[in-house]
């Protein structure tokens, strides 16, 4: 697979992830009352917008990307969301980070360099 491929669909993985941790950003500030007008206004703060527009952009690409890679690449490089999102979580947000999601981080990075090859 060309470089040009894996870098796109790495960058790819990488606004998922950004936009995993806005979801939850926006998530950790939602108030909810009940189905009243503040919980639907609140449900719909600056965070969860970019969110939201972060994920449509990394949709689009993501489309564009399965265009032009094979599905079993992009899918196996995709994989290494499991390991950003929590590796960003934890410094972004500040989240546990555990041995065993390392563990299996490691295993998936393995896992992706023998699949790519």
């Amino acid at each position: 697979m060309p470089i040009a491929s894996i870098l796109l669909t790495l960058f790819c993985v990488l606004l998922i992830a950004v936009g995993q941790l806005l979801f939850k950003t926006a998530a950790a500030q939602w108030l909810i009352d009940g189905w009243s007008w503040a919980t639907i206004g609140g449900f719909l703060s600056p965070v969860m917008v970019i969110a939201l527009v972060v994920y449509g952009f990394a949709t689009v690409l993501w489309i564009y990307v399965l265009r032009t890679v094979p599905l079993a690449s992009a899918y196996t490089l995709f994989s290494l969301a499991f390991l950003i999102v929590p590796l960003l979580a934890y410094f972004v947000l500040g989240e546990r980070l555990s041995a065993n999601t390392l563990i299996g981080g490691a295993i998936i990075v393995v896992g992706v360099i023998i699949a790519v090859r």
